[in-house]
């Protein structure tokens, strides 16, 4: 019988382990007489090539040729990642570059995050990104109006200590009155709301309080959806896109492009981080790890994904990330993320900086 596959045996552990670590290593499959020899793993080979077996039956490993060794499956890989990895300790260069770009006083997150985003890709040799993720619920505080001609509006938004302004014009022309009942209408229905809330019973009930003036609705209605819409202060960037190609796994051009055309879609990625980065984001902070097709996005379907959120009084303002193959060290990855979040974390919490908004006209 064999064990439940949440729970493996001490010799299941150290075999499925060393096949992890020599995958890692060198992208070859493992054998049972590699082991003997050179992971020093002291069974007979029988007994390995029976472990190995069962971690096979099991979902642990998978066979790629029928007299080749094996490889980790994707159970097995986050078998290792949950159970199985050894703690990082970073070199002295890598302490000393992170030590080197951290001391640098930036002022501004998008600045902070490339410059991590960049250093990450460089000491890991893997795709590195840079999430701001959008901001989940833009409310205007409040709404005021001024005319600058008979036709022109400019609508005035207070959105927490920033404003933005939108011009609306209107082929109708617009009285000194319906400027200041149109103020009186947003502030009473239309401040601390998302654009999602701005239904179209709310629009109509606005209308009406409009009377003569209801044509004034619509178009500044727009205005403030659009300007909500442009806030939301998400952007997702990549650094080294062409390191992918050091690794057997993108040797497929047609996999390749379709990898490469979803960073460029960069719309869709940052909708579905921002939502995993902002909403789903576990209390204790720890780093996220999607491995093949746990991927929240298809095509990434033979990649591993390693991200940790950045937060500043306890918003989430962005975050750091590595994409690589699964066959990837995972051990090195996860320090260097850990390490770099916690430190642009320190320069937000030292500095004078008010992350995930950009500014305003003041």
């Amino acid at each position: 019988m064999h064990e439940d596959n949440n729970i493996l045996s001490e010799r299941k552990k150290l075999i499925l382990k060393a096949i992890i670590d020599a995958h890692i290593e060198n992208g070859e499959p493992v054998g049972s007489k590699f082991l003997m020899q050179t992971k020093q793993i002291a069974y007979s080979s029988a007994t390995i090539r029976n472990e190995m077996a069962e971690l096979e039956d099991m979902g642990y490993l998978e066979q790629p040729h029928t007299s080749a060794g094996r490889i980790p499956s994707e159970m097995g890989y986050r078998f290792y990642v949950n159970s199985l990895v050894d703690r990082y300790n970073l070199t002295q260069n890598e302490i000393a570059e992170l030590k080197q770009m951290l001391k640098v006083k930036q002022v501004e997150v998008d600045t902070i995050l490339q410059s991590a985003m960049q250093l990450a890709s460089r000491l890991t040799n893997y795709t590195a990104m840079a999430l701001k993720p959008r901001q989940m619920r833009i409310l205007v505080d409040r709404y005021e109006l001024m005319r600058l001609d008979e036709c022109t509006l400019v609508l005035i938004m207070v959105i927490g200590q920033t404003i933005k302004t939108k011009h609306i014009r209107s082929q109708i022309p617009v009285t000194q009155e319906a400027g200041i009942r149109l103020a009186v209408v947003l502030n009473e229905k239309a401040t601390g709301k998302t654009a999602e809330e701005f239904t179209m019973p709310l629009l109509m009930e606005m209308e009406a309080m409009m009377g003569e003036y209801e044509f004034l609705v619509a178009p500044v209605m727009k205005g403030i959806c659009e300007t909500i819409t442009s806030f939301d202060g998400g952007e997702i960037r990549f650094d080294g896109i062409n390191r992918l190609l050091s690794y057997p796994e993108y040797y497929d051009m047609e996999r390749l492009k379709e990898l490469l055309a979803l960073f460029e879609r960069k719309d869709d990625l940052l909708r579905i981080l921002s939502e995993e980065t902002g909403v789903n984001m576990s209390a204790d902070e720890k780093v996220q790890i999607y491995i093949g097709r746990e991927n929240l996005v298809k095509i990434m379907d033979n990649s591993t994904l390693i991200f940790k959120t950045i937060r500043h009084q306890g918003i989430p303002v962005g975050a750091i990330g590595i994409i690589g193959p699964t066959r990837m060290d995972y051990k090195r990855v996860i320090a260097m993320v850990d390490s770099l979040t916690k430190g642009v974390s320190n320069i937000l919490a030292e500095g004078d900086i008010t992350p995930g908004l950009p500014d305003g006209n003041k």
